[in-house]
């Protein structure tokens, strides 16, 4: 069992009813088990996701017991994300999934990296919007537990996702995630939190708003002033691990440096020693850090930083940690 029963008896959900969850989204290449056990362990997180689950007729993933379980976030809940274009396919992986153990199955509607197959999946099924009810359709019939879909605005026009929440909301979906830019304009510009704003407000579905929530005050922000049931915190929270605690106000808002030094320190010495684990060889273990590395922006650790994306040793990489102040 992948996380405790905390579903709500008026609708299935990850989280406890009453409750604003902070969530770590899922980012494809990396929020793997390894990080999200250390973001688990350093921000607890209130839910988690896996990475994206490629599905495809002919192609199916197989869904091993435990392999999305990891020491410190076992007992959190945990999202299984599919992408896919295939609608018995898709069904039949979030029947697997949950075989395996998933309390909870989201399906993505928003990545905006163009085709992974000869078919529109992800965020490119906006354009085709047509096809989307009977996704939705024949997962809602299989999915047990919480039932949700990640998205963005639209495809080209970031109104699109007023006209899309009828169907969301008839075809029984518990929550949805709502990233305000569209597909199209990739990460490019900031995310429009007006529209996150209007959404919540025309929809009776619990939104989780997702986007550029980088600061503790952009996040209590739309917490205080809009309808949204919670908030996804993805490249935010990648470049500072304690974003979702000073959220909750329980890690200083404005941590000095000497803070944001220690935290840094912990922080990527305990994803390199997971990392070590999890990969082959320092190769592979210094690219996959260099993905976080690109994303940590704080300006007094620039010098330190470009050293570290420069190491071909992992020794070099941890002696470089170990003089952190």
């Amino acid at each position: 069992m992948l996380d405790p029963d905390i579903s709500s008896p008026a609708r299935r959900l990850p989280w406890p009813e009453g409750q604003k969850p902070l969530m770590l989204a899922p980012m494809q290449g990396l929020t793997n088990m390894a990080l999200r056990a250390v973001l688990a362990g350093l921000g607890h997180p209130d839910v988690l996701f896996t990475e994206f689950v490629r599905v495809a007729p002919g192609r199916m993933p197989v869904f091993p017991g435990r392999q999305w379980s990891a020491d410190c976030c076992e007992m959190l809940p945990l999202v299984v994300q599919l992408i896919g274009h295939d609608d018995r396919s898709l069904a039949i992986a979030a029947q697997s999934a949950q075989q395996a153990g998933a309390r909870h199955i989201n399906l993505n509607l928003g990545c905006p990296h163009g085709r992974m197959t000869s078919a529109a999946v992800g965020g490119n099924l906006l354009a085709q919007p047509e096809r989307i009810a009977p996704m939705l359709a024949g997962l809602r019939k299989v999915v047990s537990g919480s039932f949700s879909v990640k998205l963005r605005a639209g495809y080209e026009d970031p109104t699109q996702i007023f006209s899309l929440l009828p169907m969301l909301e008839d075809a029984g979906v518990d929550f949805f995630i709502l990233h305000p830019r569209t597909v199209l304009q990739g990460y490019d510009g900031q995310a429009d939190h007006a529209i996150t704003a209007a959404v919540a407000k025309r929809t009776c579905l619990p939104l989780i708003a997702n986007g550029d929530i980088r600061k503790p005050a952009d996040g209590c922000r739309l917490l205080e002033q809009t309808d949204i049931a919670g908030l996804m915190l993805g490249r935010g929270a990648i470049a500072d691990p304690l974003l979702f605690e000073r959220l909750r106000r329980r890690a200083p808002a404005r941590p000095n440096r000497r803070q944001r030094a220690v935290l840094l320190r912990r922080y990527l010495t305990e994803v390199a020693d997971r990392y070590a684990e999890r990969f082959c060889g320092d190769t592979q273990v210094l690219g996959k850090l260099r993905e976080i590395l690109k994303l940590i922006d704080d300006p007094a650790f620039v010098q330190l930083i470009d050293k570290l994306k420069k190491c071909r040793k992992l020794s070099l990489f941890n002696a470089l940690l170990a003089e952190l102040e």
